[in-house]
């Protein structure tokens, strides 16, 4: 079977890729607080060869049942994809429903890790899902919340994610990106309650650890060496999916979701916070104009163009005769941000990346994805992030 591939739009997804409409105003839990299924992390793993039948519980789904530690899977996006590729399991994918938009040069800088998904169907096109592409690919767990694809693919329903259940295999997953009310009503997780679940979907709890230890390092990290509150610089955050051309762009509040968790974790000031209701806003250079934050950044800037394309837009920005007249465009502090589907290995990289731009005196200066940074400059290990990956912890 064939896939092409397709990017996709409208009011669910806006600014990923331009569409338009209005979000409710997110709410949700901050990494470190504690999930209200997660499973307990003090109860022993059996060994992989003699674990036998088990469930996990992860809304919306509820209470999952496996035969088995899962062999193959498949994920809508980077998220949950990248907690799989995390816990040593890129083996076992079998497809996605995006096999674009991701931030791949981030695993290039992580030795020894290769990720390609040259050979891995896109299940999205067309606008819609195949449901037969599901039984082709018969994957042991589906990494997914069935809520936000039936959202996704018009065509999807309850009744369709029932049969994928019972003729192919569990679905597991919670779309944590960030609440959307009007239909995410359930239980929310923070990235590390999600990942703890999908750890011990595939039994990997001592790679989870692993990975937890270094997030927390990181973390550690960066608050013993933030700022303070008043000589941080006030941060716009537009959408790099934006009409450069006309001068319409998607602006964000810091929301409590996942796909902020990095400006949170940096105690970002957001420009645009006490500025609009609801999830985002469509603003003119002219609105702009009117906040001038000290510096933009442009979301899904380091998974939906390349470092060419980026440039060339930001040079749109400056040429316009308003656009020019802003503070960040002045100074030159416009800045490639993070897809909001990130997992454990994507945040600690957008992390990174985000300390340097806002804080480079604290931090040293972002080099870039094509800029040698040396061991020393790193905020967090390269090295032992590859281990974990390659099961050496």
């Amino acid at each position: 079977m064939t896939y092409g591939g397709a990017l996709f739009g409208g009011t669910l997804l806006a600014g990923c890729t331009g569409g338009s409409g209005s979000e409710s105003t997110p709410t949700g839990t901050d990494a470190g607080e504690p999930s209200p299924n997660a499973g307990d992390p003090a109860s022993p793993e059996p060994d992989a060869d003699e674990r036998g039948p088990f469930s996990v519980t992860m809304e919306p789904m509820g209470e999952v049942s496996f035969e088995g530690t899962p062999e193959t899977w498949m994920a809508y996006f980077s998220t949950y994809g990248d907690m799989a590729i995390a816990l040593g399991r890129l083996d076992g994918l079998r497809g996605l429903v995006f096999t674009e938009n991701w931030p791949t040069a981030f695993y290039e800088r992580l030795p020894g890790v290769d990720v390609s998904f040259d050979d891995v169907p896109q299940l999205f096109a067309g606008g819609g899902l195949d449901k037969e592409a599901f039984y082709e690919m018969d994957c042991d767990v589906h990494l997914m919340d069935p809520n936000f694809i039936s959202r996704l693919a018009d065509d999807w329903d309850a009744d369709d994610h029932g049969a994928i259940e019972r003729d192919v295999g569990p679905i597991i997953g919670n779309s944590i990106r960030r609440r959307d009310e009007d239909w995410h009503d359930y239980a929310y997780y923070s990235l590390y309650d999600a990942f703890e679940t999908i750890a011990e979907v595939f039994d990997e709890r001592e790679r989870y650890e692993a990975f937890e230890r270094v997030h927390d390092d990181l973390r550690s990290t960066i608050r013993s060496n933030l700022p303070p509150v008043d000589e941080r610089p006030t941060v716009g955050l537009l959408s790099i999916n934006s009409d450069f051309e006309d001068g319409a762009f998607y602006a964000y509040p810091v929301h409590d979701g996942n796909g902020h968790k990095q400006y949170r974790d940096l105690g970002m000031r957001g420009a645009f916070d006490d500025h609009m209701e609801g999830s985002y806003g469509e603003w003119d250079y002219e609105k702009l104009l009117e906040v001038d934050p000290d510096a933009l950044l442009f979301q899904y800037g380091f998974s939906h163009v390349s470092t060419e394309e980026f440039e060339r837009r930001i040079r749109r920005m400056s040429e316009d005769p308003v656009g020019r007249k802003l503070t960040a465009v002045e100074n030159g502090r416009l800045y490639r941000g993070g897809t909001s589907y990130q997992g454990p290995i994507i945040n600690l990289f957008q992390t990174e990346a985000a300390a340097k731009q806002f804080y480079p005196d604290a931090f040293g200066e972002w080099n870039g994805f094509e800029s040698a940074t040396g061991e020393a400059d790193r905020l967090f290990d390269y090295e032992r992030v590859a281990s974990i990956v390659a099961g050496d912890f």
